[in-house]
């Protein structure tokens, strides 16, 4: 059955129920040797994406100022010129970054520059509003977060964005705005079948949050394109992995995340799906909350991204299968030789 949109929380917003992540079409950017983008992007084939995910359905696009040290927002922006009302935008804000020289310099939870981030993010959108604003900074403590909450109020009253969030990964964290935020609507979080968050998901069912889903397909692990001699550039974050980023160890994806891929492959591709289908077709059966946003720098990969939008969720049978498959597997790991990588019930704190 096809599921074609859904519901931003407790906002009324609208948006396709799948959303373009927006990481990677910021290119090159690095925390002084770390490499913290992709590697080198087409800009031009970036705004062809942009603009073919809007011709085929999907509204939602999720970047953060740090992204390219704003050239993600800038590429966004162009590709919405002339469409902005059909766009819903979701960035984010709390890292520091110099535009200039592409570097990270580190990060202010300030509400004045809360308010300093979001008039360049407008700007370099190219956009009188921004959507949904999420707070990056996934463990800054509760007290802190709070005090921002006025600011953000402002802001909605303004008029300059019509809704917020927190791109964290803690559930006490998500719990903060939902309790007690009034235009709070969101929590963006790693969840794919690879990775689940029960605690989480309850918190938006507690509050009526969505759950923004990064990481849905495993930062490309399920693609299906990737093996266990698969070699990532050095200019890519995948390709030199800082300690926040699970996936990939030393150039290459870890074999227990492997692993994981081939025991769901034949449970999430039984009825016709590429891998990335089923994967995102897992995720909408999971919860009805669920807004999945792979990352894309091709107008192929939105194409492909998209087609699972035409299939809808896993059916009961196959959601219940790729279960067993994974109990089974999470059986298996028990043994020595699948430590100390084997995912642990916590992810490290997670910059994206």
């Amino acid at each position: 059955m096809a599921v074609t949109t859904r519901t931003l929380g407790r906002s009324g917003i609208e948006v396709s129920a799948l959303g373009m992540g927006c990481w990677a079409i910021g290119g090159p950017w690095a925390e002084g040797t770390q490499p913290l983008g992709w590697g080198a992007v087409d800009d031009d084939e970036s705004v062809r994406a942009i603009r073919h995910a809007l011709d085929i359905g999907v509204t939602l696009f999720d970047t953060a100022d740090t992204y390219g040290a704003g050239h993600g927002e800038r590429v966004l922006g162009r590709a919405l010129a002339g469409r902005r009302d059909e766009a819903v935008i979701a960035t984010k804000w709390g890292y520091t970054f110099d535009e200039a020289s592409r570097q990270a310099t580190g990060e202010d939870p300030s509400p004045a520059y809360l308010r300093q981030a979001v008039t360049q993010s407008l700007r370099r959108l190219g956009t009188d509003r921004i959507d949904l604003y999420q707070l990056h900074l996934a463990d800054l403590p509760v007290p802190r977060a709070e005090a921002l909450l006025g600011t953000l109020e402002d802001l909605v009253a303004e008029g300059l964005i019509r809704a917020y969030g927190w791109s964290t990964d803690r559930p006490d964290r998500a719990a903060a705005f939902g309790r007690g935020a009034r235009h709070a609507t969101a929590v963006q979080h790693t969840l794919s079948v690879l990775r689940d968050a029960p605690e989480l998901l309850a918190v938006c069912d507690k509050y009526d949050l969505a759950s923004v889903n990064r990481g849905p397909l495993g930062m490309g692990l399920l693609s299906g394109k990737y093996t266990a001699g698969s070699t990532l550039p050095r200019d890519d974050v995948r390709g030199v992995a800082p300690g926040w980023l699970e996936w990939f160890r030393g150039g290459r994806p870890a074999p227990e995340w492997l692993r994981r891929v081939a025991a769901v492959r034949a449970a999430l591709t039984a009825d016709g799906r590429t891998l990335a289908q089923g994967a995102l077709g897992w995720l909408w059966a999971r919860s009805d909350r669920t807004v999945p946003i792979p990352g894309c720098r091709t107008v192929a990969q939105v194409t492909e991204n998209a087609g699972a939008l035409h299939r809808g969720p896993l059916s009961a049978d196959q959601f219940a299968e790729v279960e067993r498959q994974l109990a089974a597997l999470r059986s298996a790991a028990l043994r020595e030789a699948d430590r100390p990588y084997w995912p642990s019930p916590m992810l490290p704190t997670a910059r994206p």
